[in-house]
């Protein structure tokens, strides 16, 4: 009888430390071959390389990003517009994104893709792919961007009409015209030690057509231009607020010709490519 208290005793020590010894023996999880990231964006403006979407009125944004870890990705991103230029349809832009991104050592990446920029509900026209490069890079508190952008041959980048009032007046100068348009940019950011804040600065030139294309849009107003950004951000949590001024060098005199298209309220002022403050609010997941 003094046999069954020691037999339940070693079964219990058994019993007890098994899980224990199981779960020490078993694989660590891996990480998800597949990964969802996204972003939500309440903004003062949406500028777009410079030159203002939304008539200088608040827009709203979101995206989201599937990336697998052979470093493929497929996103999508959106903003509601102003309809300046006649967009038509939900006066949405939806841009739909397909890249592979690489490291390269421990401090660099190349990423390279396309975008295709779509509207919504209105012409298909207007619709038109972006080929992208860019290579980044850092060090210490200090984030380099180089990035170039280069749309082929697209109606949707041609010069339709010769100028804002034959565009109004629903005359088609050159019907069918088609265009190309290259975009470089480069990007910088730096956390200012002591502070929450983070320093970033922006400046990008666009070559493309200096006119109207398909609903009285252009990629490039005024052909050539240069755009530029300076602000601050902070975070907490997941939330991002920032801070800028963002400008062109696009005078007003320069853009007449796409009057009264290509303007604020399509009332001649051209005030949608002029300097401005901006304010945002990101919650990323």
């Amino acid at each position: 009888m003094k046999r069954v208290p020691a037999v339940a005793a070693a079964l219990t020590v058994f019993v007890s430390t098994a899980p224990a010894f199981a779960q020490e023996t078993q694989p660590a999880a891996e990480a998800p071959a597949i990964t969802v990231t996204g972003s939500a964006t309440i903004a003062s403006d949406y500028r777009f390389r410079g030159v203002s979407q939304t008539n200088n009125e608040m827009a709203v944004q979101g995206g989201i990003t599937l990336s697998h870890d052979s470093g493929l990705y497929l996103g999508t991103w959106a903003s509601n517009l102003a309809g300046w230029g006649t967009f038509g349809g939900a006066n949405m832009e939806l841009d739909l994104i397909a890249g592979y991104k690489r490291a390269l050592g421990d401090h660099a990446a190349i990423d390279v893709g396309v975008t295709w920029y779509v509207y919504p509900g209105g012409a298909d026209k207007t619709d038109f792919a972006e080929p992208y490069a860019k290579l980044s890079g850092s060090a210490g508190p200090v984030s380099l961007l180089a990035g170039v952008a280069y749309a082929p041959k697209q109606q949707a980048l041609g010069r339709w009409y010769d100028s804002g009032a034959d565009a109004a007046a629903g005359v088609y100068n050159h019907p069918g015209a088609k265009d190309d348009n290259l975009y470089l940019w480069g990007d910088a950011a730096v956390a200012l030690k002591g502070t929450p804040f983070t320093a970033k600065a922006h400046i990008g030139h666009s070559d493309g057509n200096p006119g109207l294309g398909p609903n009285a849009t252009s990629v490039a107003p005024t052909g050539h231009y240069w755009d530029w950004s300076v602000g601050v951000d902070t975070s907490w949590k997941n939330l991002t607020l920032g801070v800028a001024y963002v400008g062109t060098d696009i005078r007003d005199r320069d853009a007449a010709y796409l009057q009264p298209s290509f303007s604020n309220g399509q009332d001649g002022t051209g005030a949608i490519a002029r300097g401005t403050g901006l304010v945002s609010l990101t919650a990323a997941f």
